[in-house]
């Protein structure tokens, strides 16, 4: 296996995860150059060599174990492969979906890119309109080209799902399901080694799997990142306050990477009402432990949905006296009227702004809010399918604590 050209790394994306794979495909394009440039340099250095012959000879020692007889390219060059599979994805009139893959990926390792959580419309082949779908068609798309992949022969699959279907059903209150520990064992019994997402709403749920791992990566350090372009994070005089209990954790590793201080908005709910708006807020009642007065307010949560629970708690923390407002969330879904609801929030001064992710593809109404900002983990989710295709410890990225020190140095 060459490290610095992967012929067997192959990318296949569904209709919903079409934008979030390229901009992985890009990244991983950007990581293998580098790291293809870097090893030229350093031969170069070593062998007292020209830096033209070390391209060659490179590309030479991988043509010679490649199965192409012909038309290898350039040779004093970098070849990018183009790691994107092509398929044909079709949608028949009574709703069925099928997957056909357009090239061999016979004995490759093939990473399968869909964003559920996608409520832009999307294309599908044949069709001039685009179709929004909804979760449980986005996994049909999954579920068949899953299928295809394995029947075409690919060695090993792993998916890459940014937001990770039905997440939330992962603890039983009454007579229901765990779904998301059953969607899992189902993702198994078809072959799947591997699923890559982000902040999953529950550890939990990967300690229901036989054989499948779930590499659970964090958006901490691009968030910060995002939010330093903003503010100071080391003189800002800044408390994180986790919004619910659920979330102490995630907002205790804030706390302590910026060094500040921790509170905790404590709520009540009444789990028999349903909210599907962000005006239909089940919290009963809430009350804050800790100090916010005069303060700059950062909370971070995994993932926005309606955003009622959300706008209740910056509503309270604001008139506890609170200066500025930021909040952050992993998978900005904003589903419902949750865009109406936050755009009035706003003109309300109930919060300054929030810093998401592009895991979520979103369309550009939301995109072009004053009060949105996006931070970028397609780099993360490359890095991570390049550590995994080539059989290396993917540590490094589950934790951002040195990664987010060394940023706040530089500040």
């Amino acid at each position: 296996m060459s490290f610095s050209k992967p012929t067997s790394l192959g990318v296949i994306a569904c209709p919903g995860g079409e934008q979030f794979a390229d901009e992985i495909i890009s990244n991983l394009k950007t990581i293998y150059r580098r790291r293809f440039d870097k090893k030229v340099s350093y031969i170069s250095r070593l062998y007292d060599m020209d830096k033209e012959d070390v391209y060659k000879q490179a590309n030479f020692a991988n043509d010679i174990i490649s199965h192409r007889v012909s038309a290898v390219g350039d040779g004093a060059s970098y070849r990018s492969p183009s790691f994107k599979i092509p398929c044909k994805v079709t949608k028949f009139a009574n709703g069925e979906i099928k997957t056909e893959i357009l090239r061999s990926v016979r004995g490759m390792d093939i990473y399968i890119v869909q964003d559920v959580a996608n409520n832009t419309p999307v294309r599908f082949f044949g069709s001039d309109e685009g179709t929004v779908c909804s979760v449980n068609d986005h996994l049909m798309n999954l579920f068949v080209t899953i299928d295809a992949a394995f029947q075409s022969g690919a060695r090993r699959v792993t998916l890459v799902l940014p937001t990770y279907p039905y997440s939330r059903q992962h603890k039983i209150k009454g007579r229901e399901g765990l779904t998301a520990s059953s969607l899992g064992r189902i993702i198994e019994s078809m072959g799947v080694e591997r699923i890559i997402t982000l902040d999953i709403h529950s550890k939990e749920i990967s300690h229901t799997f036989q054989k499948l791992s779930l590499e659970n990566l964090h958006a901490s350090y691009q968030i910060l990142r995002q939010l330093s372009s903003n503010i100071n994070l080391i003189e800002e005089d800044l408390v994180v306050v986790s919004p619910d209990t659920g979330a102490i954790e995630r907002n205790k590793f804030y706390a302590n990477s910026l060094k500040k201080p921790l509170a905790l908005l404590y709520k009540e709910r009444d789990y028999s009402k349903l909210t599907r708006s962000a005006a239909d807020s089940n919290i009963t009642s809430a009350r804050l432990l800790g100090d916010v007065k005069g303060k700059t307010v950062f909370m971070a949560d995994d993932m926005l949905g309606t955003g009622g629970t959300l706008i209740k708690a910056m509503k309270l923390i604001r008139e506890l006296g609170a200066k500025k407002i930021i909040c952050s969330v992993s998978l900005p879904m904003f589903s419902g009227s949750a865009v109406e609801h936050f755009d009035e929030a706003y003109k309300e001064g109930y919060f300054d702004y929030i810093v998401g992710t592009n895991a979520v593809t979103l369309p550009d109404e939301i995109l072009e809010k004053e009060w949105f900002f996006s931070a970028s983990v397609s780099n993360l989710f490359a890095r991570a399918i390049s550590r995994v295709h080539h059989n290396r410890s993917v540590s490094p990225l589950l934790d951002n604590s040195k990664m987010i020190q060394r940023m706040l140095k530089k500040r």
